[in-house]
């Protein structure tokens, strides 16, 4: 938002594919839609003098992007970086607001990565950082100071720069393991002896994602790191601050749910928000006077909208109104706790069929990551499939994010087949509890959850009586071979690395053992993926055909990884619930 905190900029897919809207925080007329072309935005952010809007436009509608830069009334568009060839990144304003940071990956292997301070009126790129996998998380007001990340997943480490010495120090350890979600700079508090303190969302060193601080001392020392907040119960996803640095704004995950904490950094006193109207929060922004908060709002029963707190008084009130929804009944659902073969403690959220009586068909549906986590969301597919009268149970299996560092470090490279495990441990879940016909249970995902999809259905043959791949990987050398080289990097410590572990990668890829895949099966790709390349897709289902096997394809023209033209999602679910109730029809 701008920082009067008047005005609001989102992203929005009521004309069918998501676009730039602009609009008032307290409702004074609709919004307007900013026109950059056909293409499907993905981010939006505010320059912090109002006077821009920086945003992240995937050509095409395919995984590389583009990073453009436009006036709040959709004057001077203009291009900064990225191409169909080049994909661009975007990070954050300078908090003068006169530039934003553009990060470039590698376009062949072996490629640094290039990140640079771009001017908006002019499109001109300054050089800014050069490294491996490095990510601008955060500048100093006179941009002397840069937060960057580097590193594969689950293995980062940050530094700050000073661009005047020409040096870096460390603000986490380069050789432990953990993630570095951000990290934002701010005045320190009053008493204490440096000027500046960087604050970071990270389990470096700790065994699940909090607070921690370091101060940046006179000549830009840095000070030795120190927990701010932590929770037992709960990981933190993100912090913003006002500008004066006296006030942080706290997003935990509590199992799923959000909760929110105002945290006075000079005292250390922590307040809860009550009151969140909906069960998940994403999107937070704190206001630079610290007198408001935005932030995107969503439960199993209602779409995404966004709200506005007034931090003085908690009050809520919506900003983005949902139009209402269609006369069904949305389900809520229950989070189900239960063990994997080796003791793992595992949860999941389980949608029951409403009026159901009898053990029925059911899906297990897998998150793609697998660093990432199964929430309750609003979910159309989730309540489409129960309208069709089939259950539904979402699985954070080990690997997933929001269960502390250990276990989203679970399921790495030769620890991969536990993962397998905890998808068979999940049908087995609902035969015991009396929700599936233990003959009648699906396995279904996306991404990586697409590609444990395929594994269970190759690896563990008789479990599943259908199946849907959406995106998945078959084989993780060709893939390895084919995604683009800054994906391939990072993977290098989550599933192996394709010459030191080529065997290994071999007994892990679905497509070395598709004669045991005789369930009937959905494929699903997008045309333009080079994150998971659809050569994954076309492979597979070449293979089973070539078999006999019951295999069937939908790719999506005009897509990525992600589906986010409202008409190709609308497809590929109802062909899902098709597909799915004539598989798992007695």
């Amino acid at each position: 938002m701008t920082p009067d905190a008047a005005r609001v900029a989102f992203i929005s897919d009521r004309g069918g594919t998501p676009a730039v809207w602009v609009g008032d925080v307290h409702g004074a007329g609709p919004a307007q839609r900013i026109d950059l072309g056909p293409d499907p935005v993905v981010s939006v952010s505010w320059s912090a003098d109002s006077a821009w809007l920086s945003c992240v436009v995937a050509t095409d509608g395919g995984v590389r992007t583009q990073v453009w830069v436009v006036r709040p009334d959709g004057s001077d568009a203009r291009r900064l970086a990225g191409s169909a060839q080049v994909h661009a990144e975007m990070g954050p304003w300078t908090r003068s607001g006169h530039r934003v940071v553009v990060t470039i990956p590698p376009v062949q292997p072996g490629d640094a990565t290039y990140s640079y301070l771009a001017d908006p009126a002019t499109g001109e790129l300054h050089p800014l950082a050069t490294g491996e996998l490095i990510s601008v998380l955060d500048l100093s007001v006179e941009e002397r100071l840069v937060v960057l990340r580097d590193g594969m997943r689950g293995r980062h480490f940050c530094v700050m720069v000073d661009r005047l010495a020409d040096v870096d120090r460390p603000l986490t350890p380069r050789s432990a393991t953990g993630t570095t979600e951000s990290a934002i700079l701010r005045p320190a508090p009053e008493g204490m002896d440096a000027p500046l303190i960087a604050y970071l969302v990270t389990d470096v060193g700790l065994e699940r994602k909090q607070l921690v601080a370091t101060p940046l001392g006179p000549h830009e020392t840095t000070g030795e790191m120190r927990l701010v907040a932590s929770r037992d119960d709960a990981e933190l996803e993100e912090v913003d601050a006002d500008d004066a640095g006296r006030l942080l704004l706290l997003v935990w995950n509590v199992a799923g749910a959000s909760e929110l904490e105002l945290l006075d950094p000079a005292t250390g006193e922590r307040n809860p928000v009550r009151g969140l109207p909906g069960t998940v929060a994403s999107g937070v922004v704190l206001s630079r006077d610290g007198l408001s908060v935005l932030l995107a709002i969503e439960s199993p029963d209602h779409p995404r909208a966004i709200w506005r707190l007034d931090v003085p008084t908690h009050s809520w009130s919506v900003v983005s109104a949902i139009p209402p929804l269609a006369d069904a009944t949305l389900v809520h659902p229950t989070l189900e706790c239960y063990r994997g073969a080796d003791g793992l403690e595992l949860t999941g959220w389980l949608y029951r069929v409403p009026g159901a009586a009898r053990p029925g068909p059911a899906m297990l549906w897998l998150h793609g990551g697998p660093e990432a986590q199964e929430r309750p969301t609003f979910s159309p597919q989730h309540q489409a499939m129960l309208a069709a009268g089939i259950a539904v149970f979402a699985p954070n299996v080990r690997g997933s994010s929001g269960f502390g560092r250990a276990f989203v470090h679970a399921d790495e490279r030769e620890k991969r087949q536990d993962a397998f495990e905890d998808v068979v441990a999940s049908a087995r879940l609902l035969v015991d509890i009396g929700v599936a016909d233990a003959e009648r249970i699906a396995i279904t995902g996306r991404s990586y959850g697409g590609y444990l999809t395929l594994a269970g259905l190759a690896f563990s043959p008789g479990v599943f009586a259908a199946g849907v791949d959406v995106c998945g990987m078959s084989d993780l050398h060709t893939f390895y071979r084919d995604t683009e080289p800054w994906i391939a990097a990072a993977a290098y410590s989550k599933y192996g690395h394709p010459r030191r572990d080529r065997a290994l990668l071999k007994t892990l890829s679905p497509l070395r053992s598709v004669r045991s895949i005789t369930a009937p099966l959905l494929v699903v790709h997008g045309e333009l993926d080079t994150n998971v390349p659809i050569g994954e897709a076309h492979q597979v289902v070449d293979a089973l055909r070539k078999l006999g096997r019951p295999v069937e394809y939908l790719e999506l023209a005009g897509e990525g990884h992600e589906y986010r033209r409202l008409d190709s999602r609308v497809t590929l679910l109802r062909r899902t619930v098709e597909f799915l109730a004539a598989a798992l029809t007695p």
